[in-house]
């Protein structure tokens, strides 16, 4: 079973000559169509933290002072689904990913090795896995059995290279990837409100 992503964008502004208050600006699938990667997940939220990275927003819960919107949208959700239908309920600030470091490393590699094809061009990554059978069987591994391998292992089995390796933010969220208009919008309303006035709101189902 998968797991997803929902959530909101807001913004905070006064209202009235009063406190500043928190309004919804966006929802996130109409910025990057709740695209499933995880890595990015791991790297911003530590959802599927695969890659092992130090999350940068993890775990905060839902925003006590969350808009009107945003509010009863997640009020709603829990009445469909009861608490146990999403998960994994953060937060993170325009702030916060202007000083993200993109190059930093994650903690450790990857938990899935990462698998390449020799072609005419060169190595072609075709995918990562947790568990291969056919690398199991060559490596001497039981059945389910997961080890962590030191950064720069590899093992070239049959025409499939296995590797293991240790991405960076950047190899997660990439520059121009699905996370660049949730990133422009954020910075749209920033400039207006102030970079800790702009946050995203998000939260999971499996």
């Amino acid at each position: 079973m998968g797991t997803d992503i929902s959530g909101f964008l807001e913004y905070r502004a006064p209202q009235d000559d009063q406190e500043p208050i928190w309004y919804s600006a966006h929802g996130l699938s109409s910025l990057n169509d709740s695209v499933r990667n995880y890595d990015a997940f791991g790297c911003l939220f530590g959802v599927r933290n695969y890659a092992n990275f130090r999350p940068l927003a993890a775990g905060r819960g839902f925003p006590a002072d969350a808009s009107a919107t945003v509010s009863a949208r997640f009020a709603q959700l829990t009445e469909w689904y009861g608490e146990d239908g999403f998960h994994s309920t953060t937060w993170i600030t325009w702030a916060e990913v202007k000083a993200v470091d993109w190059s930093e490393p994650a903690e450790k590699p990857d938990s899935r090795l990462h698998e390449y094809r020799q072609t005419s061009s060169g190595l072609r990554m075709t995918g990562k896995s947790s568990w291969s059978r056919v690398f199991a069987k060559a490596v001497g591994l039981k059945a389910g059995e997961v080890r962590e391998w030191a950064e720069g292992s590899e093992w070239l089995v049959g025409d499939t290279l296995y590797r293991s390796v240790i991405i960076c933010r950047r190899d997660a969220v990439t520059e121009t990837g699905e996370w660049q208009p949730v990133w422009e919008a954020m910075k749209d309303f920033a400039e207006l409100h102030g970079d800790d006035n702009v946050r995203l709101v998000v939260w999971f189902d499996d």
